[in-house]
């Protein structure tokens, strides 16, 4: 493995891909204990599309270290942002501060973007993307809108605004899979939105002057049969190990 991912046959490099993940109870044969994991369709979608995944569970430091060494950045789907990051009180029905992953994944954000890597964020990648670049969450979307059936995907459509980076990949209209109860309210500084759901739910942010910097408010690491969206991802980390 070299610095920019392994080597096939081919002669190809594949750009190592950063997953942020998570830390959190796991069980496994006789073992009930802390883990660092993500799930498995983020692994299966970045190897799929050509890249080599490669986990960063939250730590102490060393994000310079680590994004010198990577080729792009996916910001995994989670627990809800701590609101005080966007100055603003607990909704009742947010969850509980992550404030170790919160400021890990940030230290991440904040140091892909000073290098102009590409950043893809998933769900609650897309809303701290928001979040760091100063925009506001709502807390709380009307209950069986985007997050119906408790530990199950909904399936809707989404519209991306023509001319836009996402239209390019994915056309005029798409449909995705999502799970979550929070959406983008005030829009970041430098972010504009590139795709709605028929409520008008902002479902896609990109940052512009960014070599690639979007996000999606769907999982589109659980459509095996759509991967459009993580090729243009890796298309776009593959330009960087050729510099």
């Amino acid at each position: 493995m070299t610095a920019t991912g392994t080597t096939p046959p081919d002669g190809h490099r594949r750009p190592l891909i950063g997953i942020s993940s998570y830390q959190d109870d796991a069980a496994w044969s006789v073992w009930n204990q802390r883990a660092c994991l993500v799930p498995q369709t983020y692994v299966d979608a970045v190897v799929r599309a050509g890249g080599t995944p490669v986990l960063l569970p939250p730590q102490p430091g060393g994000t310079g270290h680590l994004l010198d060494a990577l080729d792009g950045l996916v910001l995994a789907g989670g627990p809800d942002v701590d609101p005080s990051r966007y100055a603003a009180a607990p909704h009742p029905r947010t969850g509980p501060p992550h404030h170790t992953r919160d400021d890990w994944e940030s230290r991440l954000l904040h140091a892909a973007l000073a290098r102009d890597l590409p950043v893809l964020g998933v769900c609650r990648g897309m809303q701290l993307l928001n979040v760091e670049l100063g925009g506001t969450l709502v807390q709380h979307l009307p209950d069986d809108s985007h997050q119906i059936v408790p530990a199950r995907f909904a399936r809707h459509r989404v519209t991306p605004v023509h001319g836009s980076r996402l239209a390019a990949v994915l056309g005029p209209a798409t449909e995705v899979s999502c799970y979550h109860h929070q959406a983008v309210d005030r829009i970041g500084t430098g972010l504009r939105a590139t795709a709605h759901s028929a409520d008008g739910t902002v479902e896609a942010l990109e940052l512009t002057g960014h070599r690639f910097a979007l996000g999606v408010q769907w999982h589109p690491e659980t459509d095996s049969d759509d991967l459009r969206l993580f090729h243009a991802f890796i298309t776009a980390s593959q330009r960087e190990t050729a510099r």
